[in-house]
């Protein structure tokens, strides 16, 4: 059986675990799950903290989590203990310095201070203590404790970030998003060009989802600048040329069916060659598509080749033995299949190109609107606390 409690995977006591996690003197990483008590834990060693002999000021202890709710409850589990602790009697204040790890012993030394309390009376005064400073302890989300750190950011910082001195902080995207969609669709109707990525981005996938894709890439946009600036956006979705190198030197797939030089002349001669073997069967079905695979060769077009040779389900079509056995029409089949993965694959590359190209665009809009309306959002506060913190 698991020990309910361990101290660097070894088995320790309850009251041993809580001396070590409590105590401020150490650096301690505590492993959890839900209702455990690390909310307990934490506020206790800001108890313990405020009692040290060498006592930081209470606004001196910063205490960060990931969600405003936590960081309420820290503070009014912190606020609730110290009125409690103001009114408790001296065994129910001993009780409390017990149970948060400190010994009988250390209860009841004199500090050193004039006039000498001990532990318990400096316990019950934490709470009038906290009351005449009007500064507590700094309980924050991460974001809330950035925004500080920008606040008192030098110019030079904010002029090397692009951030306006005055400024307001957008702590919700939502709040721009109806604006920052105005502004892009009205550069699409000046850019030719990026009119015709979103128009095909919405022909194959709906404008919802259209939509939908490129909100998603604004949410994350910080990931994928940092991405493009180290060139890994563009090449994130390799060229069909790069996975099949007998195509290498085609800008389409299609190019690659039929040129003249000696190496695509033989596909020429495997289709040609599976076209006439299959027109000369006996079965009208395979007989049909010999014919089908003779008409799109000599149309120079690689879609009806691919629905002669493969099903629609993207497999070999099946014709009786003898045809299916033969080395042209083998081949030729085979062929099919790769030009379909490449025609997939530059369909995947067009698309993510597509889309680079329009999220940059978005992700520029959003930033002019930013500047325009003296926005600061929560992606630039992150930027500016590694700046500060760095």
């Amino acid at each position: 059986m698991t020990a309910a409690y361990e101290h660097n995977k070894q088995p320790v006591s309850k009251d041993a675990f809580y001396a070590i996690a409590c105590d401020p003197q150490r650096s301690v990483a505590v492993e959890a799950c839900a209702g455990a008590g690390k909310t307990w834990m934490l506020v206790s060693r800001m108890i313990r903290a405020l009692l040290e002999d060498d006592a930081p000021q209470p606004h001196e202890i910063l205490a960060i989590t990931f969600t405003k709710k936590a960081a309420g409850e820290m503070r009014q589990r912190l606020q609730e203990w110290l009125e409690e602790f103001a009114f408790a009697t001296p065994e129910k204040l001993e009780q409390e310095l017990i149970i948060r790890g400190i010994s009988r012993q250390k209860i009841h030394a004199k500090n050193g201070l004039q006039p000498a309390y001990s532990l318990p009376e400096q316990l019950q005064n934490l709470y009038q203590k906290m009351l005449s400073q009007g500064r507590g302890v700094q309980i924050k989300t991460f974001h809330g404790w950035f925004a500080a750190l920008l606040r008192t950011a030098p110019l030079s910082v904010l002029e090397g970030l692009s951030l306006p001195a005055n400024y307001t902080l957008l702590e919700d995207d939502k709040l721009a998003t109806p604006s920052v969609w105005r502004r892009f669709f009205g550069t699409l109707l000046k850019d030719e060009s990026a009119k015709r990525d979103f128009e095909q981005l919405v022909a194959e996938h709906g404008k919802s989802q259209a939509l939908k894709a490129l909100d998603e890439a604004l949410s994350k946009r910080v990931e994928f600048q940092l991405a493009d600036e180290k060139g890994l956006v563009d090449d994130s979705v390799p060229h069909f040329s790069e996975f099949f190198a007998d195509f290498a030197g085609c800008a389409l797939p299609e190019a690659a069916f039929l040129n003249s030089d000696s190496s695509k002349e033989v596909r020429r001669t495997i289709f040609t060659n599976a076209a006439k073997i299959l027109g000369a069967a006996s079965q009208k079905t395979f007989s049909a598509k010999g014919v089908e695979l003779e008409k799109a060769i000599t149309d120079n077009d690689l879609s009806c080749a691919i629905a002669a040779l493969l099903t629609e389900k993207s497999t070999p079509r099946k014709f009786n033995a003898t045809l299916s056995e033969n080395e042209f029409v083998a081949r030729a089949q085979d062929l099919a299949l790769r030009f379909q993965a490449a025609i997939a694959q530059h369909a995947a590359w067009q698309h993510q190109q597509r889309m680079a190209r329009l999220t940059r665009l978005l992700i520029n809009e959003f930033g002019n609107l930013k500047r325009q309306r003296g926005w600061v959002d929560m992606n630039d506060v992150e930027r500016a606390a590694l700046v500060m913190l760095s």
